[in-house]
């Protein structure tokens, strides 16, 4: 009797110490994260990044993506409505983050409508557009060009400016401060200078809400 007591007893106390070890990986490695975060502070804006909303609003997003991320996709119209709830307290800040094969095509062809002022135009078009586009076992980002057509965009001047080498830099850039900042997936979601920690819709609306009360 007293064996078969024991051994509920001793496989209920691993699965508590394993609870714990659990806990404190996580506490560690989102103490790491914010560290590396606090020590790359200023990596996280370019002067070149794509913004939107008030320019002097107190609470920043800033979000690194890739535009063939499905996740990346669904998080964006949730973004839009955290601002649209809050207006012009939040300003969202974009930064290229290309790692899915052929998006590093996909971002040059949105930095060439940046120069025509349809980036985000282009960019709905790109999400809206994925599945025919960024599958990930075939990618064909070629095909964007055919799907861009109420975009407004001027096509052949697109595609000239989307080698520029200023282009080229900003991705390397953006690729460089995503490593320096421990960004090894996308969405990676910066609120005000402070990490993510635990992905989702919720713990990011909870992020937000907190440092707009913060500073409002």
């Amino acid at each position: 009797m007293k064996k078969q007591i024991q051994v509920p007893i001793a496989a209920a106390l691993l699965l508590v110490a394993f609870a714990i070890a659990v806990v404190i990986y996580n506490e560690q490695q989102a103490n790491k994260l914010s560290e590396t975060t606090s020590k790359n502070a200023s990596l996280l804006v370019r002067d070149y990044s794509p913004t939107m909303g008030n320019e002097d609003a107190k609470v920043t997003i800033v979000e690194f993506f890739d535009p063939a991320c499905e996740t990346c996709k669904a998080f964006y119209p949730f973004v839009k409505r955290l601002m649209a709830s809050n207006p012009g307290r939040i300003k969202l800040v974009l930064r290229y983050a290309p790692f899915h094969q052929g998006s590093d095509y996909v971002v040059k062809l949105l930095e060439a409508a940046r120069l025509q002022n349809k980036f985000w135009e282009t960019l709905e078009a790109t999400y809206e557009s994925q599945p025919s586009w960024a599958a990930h076992h075939n990618p064909q980002p070629e095909r964007l060009w055919m799907l861009l057509g109420g975009v407004g965009l001027d096509l052949k001047k697109a595609k000239e400016d989307m080698q520029s080498p200023t282009i080229v830099q900003r991705i390397q850039q953006d690729l460089a401060d995503a490593q320096q900042l421990a960004v090894t997936k996308t969405p990676g979601f910066f609120v005000n200078g402070k990490p993510l920690i635990q992905f989702g819709y919720e713990p990011l609306q909870q992020l937000v809400d907190t440092e707009v009360r913060n500073h409002y």
